[in-house]
């Protein structure tokens, strides 16, 4: 059997191999070959054991389609929903297959991802790139995606106060996101080069040291610390709400009676819709250039993954086909 280069993650440690076999493309998916593939905080927490995951990793991809049964797809650069529905739950019949309990996840949860030569994925799952859009911008898509979600689950008013806080790569995409809305949007968080950042965007920023006094209508808790939740708690006014953006290995303590006698809303979020983004990134309006901090070959992908551990680096692309 064919065989070909992918990173594996097993018993918490990573590695390159070069037997891994090339995925069955069972009918109705397609076979692609991935081109760029960006370092995710979930694919850090996965090394340490989040969802007991092992396997090739990567859910943020852009490729091209090398084998379908379907002749529209064959030859183009695509991206790809992660969700992998069983297509007759209760869950997938009301449209909700995001939250199918027989789900897979691409590269996360039973289901191989996009850290190898070829990744498959069901056809329904499959966006196509257009030409106006770069590599480096469409392995933006999904997490700007997940950013869209949060205008999806509330309605934000411009008369409202947001703050967001988290100054990574996916705090930085919500913010862009949420400046549109016209809301009066304070990013918080602790990186000097990523506070500038977002206020090139025209999106206003402050530090840990330095947190508003005003409490928010909104707070969107990106920060990938379970102490962000506390800080989210400390911001938002009574009745107000907190979307939760994060995930951790760990386990998160809260006071319960706070939240019943505040009247706290609090929203999971997770993905969110793929076209939209693909428009925003078409029309120039979302930057992703800027969060780019570095680019390896696949031939050193471990070194990507070490640096993206930085405290310092937001996003960590890998070539997947550059030596």
């Amino acid at each position: 059997m064919f065989v070909l280069r992918a990173l594996l993650i097993e018993n918490r440690e990573i590695k390159v191999v070069e037997d891994y076999h090339k995925p069955e493309v069972k009918p109705g998916w397609v076979l692609v070959k991935p081109s760029v593939v960006g370092v995710c905080k979930t694919d850090l927490e996965l090394v340490e054991g989040y969802m007991g995951f092992s396997g090739v990793p990567g859910h943020e991809f852009v490729g091209v389609v090398e084998e379908s049964s379907d002749e529209k797809f064959l030859g183009k650069r695509i991206v790809g929903e992660i969700n992998f529905a069983c297509g007759s739950c209760e869950y997938c019949v009301m449209g909700r297959q995001r939250h199918c309990p027989n789900r897979s996840v691409l590269g996360i949860q039973n289901a191989g991802g996009a850290f190898a030569e070829y990744v498959t994925l069901p056809q329904e799952n499959v966006h196509t790139v257009p030409k106006w859009v770069s590599d480096d911008q469409a392995v933006f898509v999904e997490p700007l995606a997940a950013s869209l979600e949060i205008l999806m689950q509330t309605h934000i008013k411009p008369t409202w106060k947001v703050y967001v806080l988290g100054d990574g790569k996916l705090g930085l995409l919500v913010s862009q996101v949420l400046r549109l809305t016209g809301c009066d949007l304070v990013l918080v968080g602790k990186h000097e080069n990523k506070l500038r950042i977002a206020e090139r965007q025209g999106v206003k920023t402050t530090t840990l040291g330095n947190l508003p006094e005003n409490k928010a209508d909104l707070v969107i808790e990106c920060t990938g610390n379970p102490n962000g939740y506390n800080l989210a708690k400390r911001l938002v006014r009574s009745a107000g709400t907190i979307v939760a953006k994060s995930t951790y290995h760990q386990n998160l303590e809260l006071n319960w009676s706070e939240i019943v006698v505040d009247e706290i809303n609090i929203i999971g979020s997770r993905c969110g819709p793929f076209e939209p983004a693909i428009r925003l990134l078409e029309q120039g309006l979302i930057d992703t250039e800027s969060l780019i901090t570095a680019k390896y070959p696949f031939k050193d992908i471990l070194k990507a993954f070490e640096h993206a551990r930085d405290s310092e680096a937001i996003k960590i692309l890998v070539e997947m086909e550059k030596e």
